[in-house]
């Protein structure tokens, strides 16, 4: 028999702050995203920005923390979120998010702020393995922010912008720690935007499908986080993918992929908040 609560998950990354709130459904299996929210943490206390995104998801929607949300999990940096009932770890959140943009997907990659990592799921998007990218900031969402930001684009605009070059150069060994002088660089030699943004993309995408090959992943795959909006980006991931002529795969992407890591700690919460109340049913019934 379907039965249906609220669940809250909200993910803390290095630089912003994803909340949703969801419709978990017991038994039936239709699980629905009600409301999201998205603030940037900027210059202000993550624990602050962290309670204003659950206020604000609540408010709207006219629910007492209290009295409706039956389990609110964090993941990413989970000390950040003072009110809640647990914390998931941020791949197992993911892999799960994944899964709820693309059923039947299998194997994700989680595209954030400060790594990559390409997952491998099963059907209900449990993790059964994994390889990611080092602590290198150049492969990561963090520094297309910050060459966006160089290059006076706002950050919404890089895909769009990547999916006009005509003759991208990508750069060997660029780094994150030298971003700017790099970007200067690619300027001088006479290279567009659109040029330059595709090339980072192509550099980037570079690392995704090393991962994916490590990985030995399977089709489909669903991009989730940030860089998972990136329309360039995934352009740039399915021409590279391409290349390799004994193994086609497929890419599923979402409008909303950055949400992947608060819905799968939301629909993981659901499924924790069901087994423990079995738990304690067969305990008071001892």
């Amino acid at each position: 028999m379907s039965e249906k609560i609220y669940t809250m998950g909200i993910d803390v990354g290095g630089s912003y702050v994803k909340g949703v709130l969801m419709q978990y459904d017991h038994g039936g299996g239709d699980h629905r995203l009600v409301d999201k929210q998205t603030e940037k943490i900027r210059k202000r206390n993550p624990k602050d920005v962290a309670a204003d995104v659950a206020d604000m998801l609540l408010q709207r929607n006219r629910l007492e923390y209290d009295r409706d949300i039956a389990y609110a999990a964090s993941t990413g940096e989970g000390e950040m979120v003072t009110r809640k009932t647990g914390h998931f770890y941020s791949m197992t959140s993911h892999a799960r998010g994944g899964i709820f943009f693309a059923p039947g997907a299998k194997t994700v990659v989680d595209m954030g702020g400060l790594y990559v990592r390409a997952i491998k799921v099963d059907a209900r998007g449990k993790v059964l393995d994994y390889k990611m990218t080092g602590q290198c900031a150049s492969g990561s969402g963090q520094f297309i922010e910050n060459i966006s930001r160089y290059l006076g684009l706002a950050i919404e605009e890089v895909g769009e912008i990547s999916l006009k070059a005509d003759k991208p150069e990508v750069p060997s060994g660029i780094c994150a720690v030298l971003a700017e002088t790099d970007v200067i660089n690619l300027v001088s030699k006479g290279l567009s935007t659109p040029n330059i943004v595709k090339g980072i993309n192509l550099s980037i995408a570079q690392r995704v499908v090393k991962l994916l090959g490590a990985l030995n992943a399977e089709s489909p795959v669903a991009l989730v986080g940030g860089m998972g909006m990136n329309v360039g980006m995934i352009q740039a991931i399915e021409e590279l993918s391409q290349e390799n002529k004994k193994k086609q795969m497929e890419f599923v992407s979402h409008p909303e992929a950055i949400y992947s890591g608060a819905i799968g700690a939301a629909l993981w919460g659901g499924f924790r908040y069901y087994v423990l109340r079995q738990k304690n049913a067969a305990i008071l019934a001892q």
